[in-house]
């Protein structure tokens, strides 16, 4: 998969509200009501990442979710990331 370039990232970026890009990966972190949310949270996006075989780089502590999305074999951004992206968006709008 191709690596998308700065202004590609940076247009892509305009369609998703609290993603940041930086380090060559594209990052964003949401806050829960408590843990069983935010873990449910991430069940479901693991689910979404194993079906697109595309995984995030995430950290949780208690209500708090941190995401960050690479393609390592691109080693930077493509439109793996931003697919799983719209997932992610898509499971956290649901909840």
């Amino acid at each position: 998969m191709k690596k998308l370039n700065n202004e590609e990232i940076n247009r892509k970026l305009e369609d998703f509200d609290g993603w940041t890009y930086t380090k060559d990966a594209i990052h964003t972190s949401f806050q829960f009501d408590n843990f069983k949310d935010a873990f449910t949270v991430m069940t479901r996006i693991a689910f979404e990442a194993e079906a697109l075989q595309h995984h995030p780089n995430w950290g949780n502590v208690y209500n708090e979710l941190e995401i960050s999305l690479s393609t390592h074999d691109a080693k930077g951004v493509t439109e793996k990331d931003f697919k799983l992206a719209r997932a992610i968006e898509d499971i956290v709008e649901s909840a």
